[in-house]
């Protein structure tokens, strides 16, 4: 793959210098990347992000061999140039400052203080480059009691209140499958570093973001945190049920399991007519969503045998012959097979240097823009792959400092 394709996004012309590791900063600079931007990976030279090892599975190489390119790692890093570089050394420390100097956005997830000792922190770095956008990620923010505190996901999970709502009634507390505190930091970021930009395109004044996987946790927990704060009481876990909709959950059907996410009364009535019980939805204990609340547990018992007795598929389509939102539990393998994943180009495939196939599957972009469509330019890089490259290109000098 040719690095040096050019951008076309809406973000093209943007250059970004992304000194994060592990998930939440690169969540966010991939989207970045995705939508034009030239992100420009630091990393510890002969190492590099910590997330490389994070395997099996890693990508395969010649002979079947493992690489060092885990699939963790790719999740989250395509579209962007690595540089090798020991930001500890002195050497080091001034490649990344002379490089922030033909930057428009910083981002890191340091500890706090930690870039500090560089000379990489914002207050250094803004008094040469007043117009520089830099993001910090860490568990806790700057300040506050906890701000010293390191951050991983499941402990934004459990400390923001998340793992107290996730898992069944009667079980332990359960984290998200995939690392969302981290992802959703990511997604956070990215929209406090667009709107930054868009001040300083106005303005030309830079500033600083402070975003904490904690926070974005906190501010993730939506109605359920509302919910509390209107009423007093505490959320209890529900499994797959609704806090506020009923019936908004899992049924076992005669040949596998079903969604359905009853949104209003005459999606019910309509539900109740499909596994012919119309007489459910006259019921004035079941008539309104409210009524269904207070007798939530009279209404499931009710529900569950009628549609255990129902056939996965036959339900699915009569829910959708008449407007019931629900539908199949998909397995991962299924969701990357579907018509509508493929045709939504939710699995792309770029090429790879280091694979045996020369290739490498990846997640799609979700965002469709009709006139800046993303582009995918690069492929996850490997630690420092474009080190000489980004310093000629840049700073016009024949080699790195490492």
């Amino acid at each position: 793959m040719n690095s040096r394709t050019e951008a076309s996004g809406p973000l093209a012309g943007v250059r970004v210098l992304d000194l994060s590791r592990i998930l939440a900063g690169p969540t966010c600079t991939q989207l970045l990347g995705d939508y034009g931007a030239d992100v420009i990976k630091v990393e510890r030279p002969g190492t590099g992000d910590d997330t490389r090892t994070w395997g099996p599975p890693f990508l395969p190489g010649e002979g079947g061999e493992p690489t060092h390119e885990s699939a963790y790692y790719m999740s989250s890093n395509r579209n962007k140039r690595s540089i090798a570089v020991d930001i500890a050394s002195s050497e080091g420390a001034d490649l990344v400052r002379r490089l922030v100097g033909h930057c428009d956005i910083l981002i890191e997830n340091f500890k706090l203080g930690g870039l500090k000792k560089y000379g990489l922190d914002y207050d250094s770095l803004t008094a040469e480059h007043p117009g520089l956008i830099y993001c910090s990620i860490t568990g806790f923010g700057q300040t506050g009691p906890n701000a010293h505190r390191a951050g991983y996901d499941i402990l934004a999970q459990a400390y923001g209140g998340m793992m107290s709502l996730t898992g069944e009634p009667d079980g332990e507390p359960t984290k998200v499958g995939v690392g969302i505190a981290d992802v959703m930091c990511g997604m956070y970021a990215t929209t406090a570093i667009l709107a930054a930009l868009n001040h300083r395109n106005a303005t030309g004044e830079g500033q600083y973001i402070d975003i904490a996987l904690v926070d974005s946790q906190i501010a993730w927990l939506i109605n359920e945190g509302v919910n509390y704060l209107t009423s007093g009481k505490e959320p209890v876990r529900r499994g797959n049920q609704h806090p506020n909709i009923v019936p908004y959950q899992v049924f076992a059907t005669a040949d596998g399991y079903v969604v359905v996410a009853v949104g209003n009364d005459s999606q019910f009535r309509a539900f109740c007519e499909i596994l012919e019980v119309p007489e459910f939805a006259d019921n004035p204990k079941f008539a309104t969503n409210s009524a269904r609340l207070e007798n939530r547990s009279e209404i499931i018992d009710l529900l569950k045998p009628v549609i255990a007795a129902r056939n996965k598929g036959d339900l699915i389509k009569a829910m959708e012959a008449r407007s019931v939102p629900g539908g199949e539990i998909n397995r991962v393998s299924e969701v990357f097979e579907s018509e509508q994943a493929i045709a939504r180009n939710m699995k792309i495939t770029m090429p790879h240097h280091q694979s045996a196939s020369g290739e490498v599957d990846l997640i799609g972009n979700p965002v469709n823009f009709s006139r800046t469509p993303v582009t995918y330019r690069h492929a996850p890089p490997t630690c420092g792959q474009h080190t000489d490259e980004i310093i000629a290109e840049i700073l016009g000098e024949p080699a790195a400092a490492e």
